[in-house]
């Protein structure tokens, strides 16, 4: 890959610590986790997001590039599962105690179609249905970035 004429980003911004984006990016949940990688802006700019460690970018954050343009993050839409139905609170357990993803809204939970979880969540009582949306699941035990298993 030719990076000597694409623009670079080696800093995030998170809401609130800027204004201005020019363009915007949409990433699913796992793509928003990089560190090096092309990318291509909804007006079709190519840059580098060459950062120095691994990290979760999250819905509003901003790509700053080298031109000091900002490139906001948004999160693209992709195949879930709504679940509602049922104890919303023990379906949410099941599915934290099985690390999954798990966007915690009034009256839903949504995670990424998994035919496992599916099966699973059925059998609990849950109402399942196919949807596609942006997803923004919470955080890590901390309140942000993601887990890795139980040897955080």
């Amino acid at each position: 890959m030719d990076t000597d004429t694409l623009a670079t980003c080696q800093t995030i911004h998170h809401p609130g610590h800027w204004s201005n984006a020019t363009d915007h990016v949409a990433l699913t949940y796992d793509e928003r986790f990089l560190r090096r990688k092309v990318l291509v802006s909804a007006k079709g700019q190519r840059f580098l997001v060459d950062l120095s460690k691994t990290i979760s970018l999250n819905q509003g954050d901003a790509l700053e590039l080298d031109t000091e343009r900002l490139i906001e993050v948004k999160a693209a839409e992709e195949d879930l599962f709504e679940i509602a139905g049922g104890d919303l609170t023990r379906l949410a357990w099941h599915i934290g105690n099985r690390h999954t993803p798990c966007q915690i809204e009034a009256g839903r939970l949504l995670i990424q179609r998994n035919h496992v979880m599916h099966d699973m969540l059925e059998k609990l009582g849950a109402t399942i249905t196919e949807i596609t949306a942006p997803f923004t699941p919470e955080g890590g035990a901390y309140g942000h970035g993601r887990t890795h298993g139980h040897s955080h």
